[in-house]
């Protein structure tokens, strides 16, 4: 039994015995909601997407510029800030560091995550629920608050100034969201498809390839997005582990960029717009797929 076959199933398992009253609902015109509903959220998109624009446009202008007129528009445009910045060999060499830890992360914390939430979903052993309650139980630990512990065993590793010393506690942070999320994917799956499975001679490690992967690819997307935008804004895990400019990501190299030239302000917010353009580009390309991830998460 293929992926297909058995998405193809459970749609039609499901579609007919809908209600045709609730199809007719669904397909009928959604009315619109209070003027003070849309006044409020366009307050807070105003609110979140003001300090990105004027960090974007404050790249365009000089110091004179920022100085004279702080709000205004440059006049002339100036592209050489961000020229300067785009023809450094720091800010690739920063860049190059965070898509490998960004990346690195990723993976470890999705393989990871579907392996542990596969278990937790389709077993049942001792202990289960236990297991659950403590992945749920991390999502109350951020790690700012356990970042001193966290650096004396990195340090005890031998992992400091080391972009591995970054990334393994990314993945073991990022695990219970990532449980947490793909748990009700994996036990909405029938068990019906598993026995048929089981029937055509599919070990439990080829229906997990080839069922449960494909069939939990939303919230496995989902996780994805999330733990890559996560592990792109992390600052205070590099901040601690990461010492030589030589290992620095994008926002420690920020931070470092903002010190060295704070005098010279236009050039500062062109290179913190190019640090953070990846990580917006990235989150508006698949922002459909985290609330659809979601979403079904929460329906499992």
């Amino acid at each position: 039994m293929s992926a297909t076959t058995a998405r193809s199933w459970f749609s039609s398992a499901a579609g007919p015995n809908e209600p045709s009253g609730r199809r007719v609902g669904r397909d009928a015109p959604q009315k619109w909601g209070s003027p003070f509903t849309y006044f409020v959220a366009l307050l807070f998109i105003g609110v979140c997407i003001a300090p990105v624009i004027y960090i974007v446009i404050g790249g365009f202008r000089t110091n004179s510029q920022i100085t004279t007129s702080p709000a205004g528009l440059p006049h002339p445009w100036i592209t050489a800030n961000y020229v300067n910045v785009l023809k450094s060999s720091r800010f690739w060499g920063e860049f190059a560091n965070s898509v490998l830890v960004a990346l690195a992360s990723t993976v470890g914390i999705v393989v990871l995550g579907l392996m542990v939430s596969f278990v937790i979903a389709r077993y049942d052993f001792k202990l289960k629920g236990a297991m659950y309650s403590l992945f749920a139980a991390g999502l109350m630990f951020p790690m700012v608050i356990a970042i001193t512990p966290l650096y004396i065993v990195v340090k005890d590793l031998g992992l400091v100034d080391n972009l591995l010393g970054v990334i393994v506690p990314q993945i073991a942070f990022g695990l219970p969201t990532t449980v947490i999320i793909l748990v009700p994917f994996l036990r909405a799956i029938p068990n019906e498809i598993e026995e048929a499975a089981a029937i055509d001679g599919t070990s439990r490690l080829g229906f997990f390839v080839r069922m449960v992967i494909p069939l939990s690819l939303p919230g496995v997307v989902t996780v994805g997005i999330l733990a890559f935008i996560g592990s792109w804004n992390n600052y205070v895990l590099p901040l601690y582990i990461l010492n030589s400019q030589a290992n620095f990501t994008l926002p420690l190299g920020v931070q470092a960029f903002s010190s060295q030239y704070s005098t010279d302000t236009a050039k500062v917010l062109a290179f913190t717009s190019l640090a953070m353009l990846p990580a917006l580009i990235f989150f508006s390309i698949f922002e459909k797929r985290i609330v659809g991830g979601l979403t079904g998460a929460v329906k499992g």
